[in-house]
């Protein structure tokens, strides 16, 4: 059976080439809000740090209905380090709409987003966005992702995709280059007459594969899937199986139903073959999982998550401040918290080390890990992380292997060469340069993941904001040498005690300051950076001697530079093997991970 009034479509695209502003002007234009309504921009990014950022994190859900057709959409992230989403969310949709910036044409997500889509053989919609840039140049970007649907072995009928130009920003869509912009309707007509409708049998013993957990604090774990065959319904019988875990079969019972109708979930008593459901009711649900009829228990199979890249430590705080800010200090409070994460992050994985004060974190990039680490300190968590690292694995000779990157920059023609130049000393390979007419240049490299760590900071300093760069994983290669992360090095507070004025006046002669007069610090915690390429320890918390004789300028006022203020990445960035990041809900202290000064002397020597 067919449902010809329905239709299951996912959003792919690179950062920033505008998904989820598209994915505004379907609601809107759909009629899912009031008239006159006042709407926030980007409304998918429902989380603070999405709508701070400007990024999507999770995937979302919605609906809209078009000529009596219910259109399900699924927006999704366009990071790498949220390539997980991606993946498992094309096994809901039957078609994709991929979505390319007019000026910047196909970069590395868009070519990852869309190898999977073309892997499991879904149908696609190519939509030129932001056709009303000034330096906009659709044609040629058309080409581009023909030669890009080429490169990835797309058949005939992918080929064959239709192009829509849209500028989703002022909510309009053409299928020609010279025709008269309205609307968003061209898009809704081609996603209607492309995109095919789901298929299954009603007939059958249900099948629904879980694709995405959402969580609740109310009621717990809630799955979101496509029921693929036969009919679900409230208060039915059914067994969880699993695909890649042949053992599992335990009996459950739908409790509430869910559709998805513009921004809301609306409960419903059954959903047929096609329907979008999200299932309460279900403690232990988890990605991967297909809910089925007893009398019939088959897995729809379901591809592996691609395996992390980077991992650090996460560890219970044992500074000398520690508890003093956090809510949740404890090292039962970090496990539970890490081990919730697991049931919504399907590319995270958290092992114990040989201690219980620490967590070993694996995700997919630095981001990945930063968001997390953001979300716990929020949440009221306090606890230390270590500078991340690359997953080395070994091929069958012993031959030590490392994850590797392809890196896009584009810049402007005058910054290039401190580019090859900053990333050739971190063992990168420059494979490709193209010039744009605008003075930019297209810069591709292949380079280790650990030659990226701590350098988008330094990067963004080079190019003085106006870079951009792109990476996407390609794969494990071997083992390209040593690399030293910082050429300079650490001050470190020599005594505990509140930092004053006149003795941050002498530090910061030696470099700069990461902290201001009046501020906690102790004995290990990193206050500067160095000029030189050695650590030195300074005093802060020295006050003036106070004497009976008074010079011509001893009462003038000593005259501090502003200390660096540094976000949460540039922390991470900055600190070195064998320092530790502090987390509290309201500071980030960088330390050494060795407090005592003798025995860091010590550890150093051996």
């Amino acid at each position: 059976m067919k449902r010809e009034d329905v239709r299951n479509i996912a959003i792919i695209a690179h950062v920033d080439h505008g998904k989820t502003t598209l994915v505004d002007e379907l609601l809107k234009q759909s009629g899912v809000f009031r008239t006159g309504q006042v709407v926030e921009e980007r409304v998918m990014d429902s989380n603070d740090i999405e709508r701070e950022r400007g990024i999507t994190i999770l995937s979302k859900n919605t609906a809209v209905y078009y000529k009596g057709i219910k259109i399900n959409i699924i927006d999704t992230p366009g990071h790498a380090d949220f390539g997980g989403e991606v993946e498992r969310v094309l096994k809901m949709v039957n078609g994709v709409i991929l979505v390319v910036d007019a000026f910047e044409g196909p970069m590395p997500q868009t070519k990852f987003v869309l190898k999977k889509a073309l892997e499991l053989k879904l149908p696609v919609i190519c939509c030129i966005n932001k056709i009303d840039r000034p330096e906009a140049r659709p044609k040629e970007v058309i080409d581009e992702v023909l030669d890009l649907l080429i490169d990835l072995d797309a058949d005939e009928d992918q080929l064959d995709c239709p192009f829509v130009f849209a500028s989703a920003k002022t909510g309009i869509a053409i299928l020609e280059l010279n025709d008269k912009p309205v609307s968003m309707e061209p898009l809704f007509e081609t996603i209607i007459d492309y995109i095919p409708a789901p298929e299954g049998d009603e007939n059958a013993g249900t099948q629904v594969l879980i694709s995405t957990i959402d969580y609740n604090e109310y009621v717990g774990r809630i799955g979101v899937g496509k029921v693929d065959n036969g009919t679900i319904r409230v208060n039915q019988e059914c067994v969880i199986v699993n695909h890649h875990d042949p053992d599992k079969m335990r009996k459950v019972k739908i409790s509430k139903l869910y559709e998805f109708d513009g921004l809301k979930k609306v409960e419903v008593n059954e959903a047929t073959v096609g329907s979008i459901v999200a299932i309460s009711g279900i403690s232990d649900i988890h990605i991967g999982d297909t809910l089925c009829s007893p009398e019939n228990p088959v897995a729809i199979p379901f591809q592996k998550i691609s395996e992390p890249t980077i991992s650090m430590n996460f560890i219970v705080n044992d500074s000398p401040l520690a508890g003093q800010e956090g809510k949740f200090v404890t090292s039962r409070h970090l496990r539970e918290r890490l081990f919730r994460e697991l049931n919504t992050d399907v590319s995270l994985r958290v092992e114990e080390t040989d201690t219980t004060e620490a967590f070993k974190v694996s995700g997919r990039g630095e981001l990945h890990l930063s968001v997390l680490i953001e979300n716990m300190r929020r949440e009221g968590y306090e606890f230390a992380v270590s500078k991340a690292e690359v997953i080395y694995r070994y091929d069958e000779n012993g031959k030590k292997l490392e994850p590797m990157e392809e890196c896009y920059v584009d810049v402007p023609d005058d910054y290039s060469g401190t580019v090859i130049q900053k990333l050739s000393s971190r063992k990168g390979e420059l494979k490709g340069m193209n010039s744009f007419g605008s003075g930019h240049t297209r810069l591709i490299f292949s380079i280790p993941s650990r030659g990226l760590i701590g350098y988008r900071g330094e990067f963004l300093t080079d190019t003085r904001g106006e870079g951009i760069m792109n990476t996407i994983f390609t794969g494990y290669e071997p083992y390209k040498g040593d690399l030293s992360y910082r050429s300079q090095g650490s001050l470190i507070a020599f005594e505990s005690g509140e930092a004053v004025t006149y003795g941050l006046f002498n530090a910061q002669e030696r470099g700069a300051l990461f902290i201001s007069a009046g501020e906690k610090v102790y004995a290990g915690m990193v206050v500067g950076q160095n000029g030189k390429a050695e650590d030195v320890e300074v005093n802060v918390c020295k006050k003036k001697q106070l004497t009976n004789t008074r010079s011509s300028s001893a009462d003038e006022a000593l005259r501090l530079t502003p200390p660096v203020e540094m976000s949460l990445e540039q922390c991470l960035e900055f600190i070195d093997t064998d320092e530790l990041l502090e987390v509290t809900p309201k500071s980030l202290r960088i330390r050494k991970k060795i407090l005592d000064s003798l025995m860091r002397k010590r550890a150093g020597r051996k």
